[in-house]
């Protein structure tokens, strides 16, 4: 669709994570404010699009939500246009079909010129079929992983490791007085951003991610030598995508039906039993899991959300297409929004947060 937009679309993709709201609202009120738009609210990311759930939002919609979790879009991370899943087959298989078309269908009925895309690499890649339709897709960077390729960044992390921070940190006590090896694992999918960053702030001893497979014998030789230190207790943060040297991650669960089957978890409790087993250190495993994703925003990730979704209109009415907005090098900026589909931003093995840790006597179990 060429020159500027007089109705957009706004969707929230994927997980559900904190600061959603913060960027709805500065997408709505930018929008409204500044540019005289309207602005229509996709229920439940790419699920409402392929059901006609689509609801004009009003500047009152986008008010008193900045402080609030969640999303009052709702969100799904199963559906995909272009892959959709209808049922089963005789064998029990999933069935799909590209609904795209009708997609299309709904934008033209409501007569949307653009989209704002609020999520992950899934729903960026899920832009695809759109981008080649003609319509004009912008992008706004969401996960707790912040393991999206092209932004330093992404909000709902900070909050996600505040909130992770701060259970390790009550953790603690509770270690120390029993003697005993807590391990914590936190989410993260493939990448460890999060396990990095909480594992250093809570002062944790072992930190577990997936860039880096541990060897088991190099961690009870380390909470075995903690002990004889006289420290008769460690706490060890371990992201749910991490594994042993020559191992595999640890499923929880597989849905086909979903663009993204796989569902991590449960090493935590894998590799308290190996701890207990191997240094007969009294060992528990605590899963933080879906906590880290709830919860109001911090005052850090509401900034950031405040201007991803800004910057959003203001490349919309700029004229540019198929831009996904990010943070690089603490400045707000925009690249094409197809390099960041299906891909996923991992931490280097030289991370300078990796280097500190380790030089204040982190172990990463290698």
């Amino acid at each position: 669709m060429s020159g500027k937009p007089k109705r957009i679309g706004v969707l929230t993709g994927g997980g559900d994570c904190p600061g959603l709201n913060a960027v709805i609202r500065a997408v709505c009120k930018t929008a409204m404010f500044d540019y005289d738009l309207e602005v229509f609210g996709i229920e439940d990311g790419y699920l409402g699009l392929i059901q006609n759930r689509i609801k004009p939002l009003t500047s009152m919609d986008a008010s008193g939500i900045l402080t609030r979790g969640g999303t009052i879009l709702g969100t799904s991370n199963k559906a995909n246009p272009a892959q959709y899943a209808i049922g089963y087959d005789e064998n029990g298989d999933p069935r799909f079909e590209d609904v795209t078309d009708r997609c299309l269908e709904h934008l033209r009925h409501h007569h949307i010129d653009a989209l704002v895309l609020i999520g992950g690499d899934g729903t960026m890649s899920g832009a695809a079929p759109f981008i080649e339709a003609g319509i004009n897709c912008i992008g706004c960077p969401k996960t707790i992983d912040n393991d999206l390729v092209g932004t330093d960044l992404t909000f709902g992390f900070l909050t996600a490791v505040e909130t992770a921070t701060e259970a390790i940190d009550r953790l603690h006590t509770t270690a120390m007085s029993h003697h005993r090896v807590i391990v914590v694992e936190v989410m993260g999918r493939n990448a460890g951003w999060i396990a990095l960053h909480s594992g250093v702030a809570s002062g944790s001893d072992v930190i577990l991610i997936p860039e880096i497979p541990y060897d088991l014998g190099k961690v009870c030789e380390f909470v075995e030598e903690r002990s004889r230190w006289g420290k008769r207790f460690s706490l060890i943060c371990i992201a749910e995508g991490a594994k042993s040297v020559g191992g595999e991650q640890v499923v929880a669960k597989i849905d086909p039906t979903s663009p993204d089957p796989v569902r991590l978890g449960g090493i935590a409790e894998i590799l308290a039993d190996d701890i207990e087993r191997v240094s007969n250190i009294e060992t528990r495993a605590v899963i933080l899991g879906h906590v880290i994703r709830g919860g109001t925003p911090i005052s850090a990730d509401r900034v950031l959300a405040t201007q991803f979704g800004h910057h959003a209109i203001e490349v919309l009415m700029n004229g540019e297409s198929n831009r996904l907005v990010v943070c690089q090098d603490m400045k707000i900026t925009d690249i094409d929004i197809r390099k960041a589909a299906n891909k996923q931003r991992m931490i280097p093995a030289d991370h300078p947060l990796i280097r500190a840790a380790r030089a204040v006597g982190t172990c990463f179990g290698d």
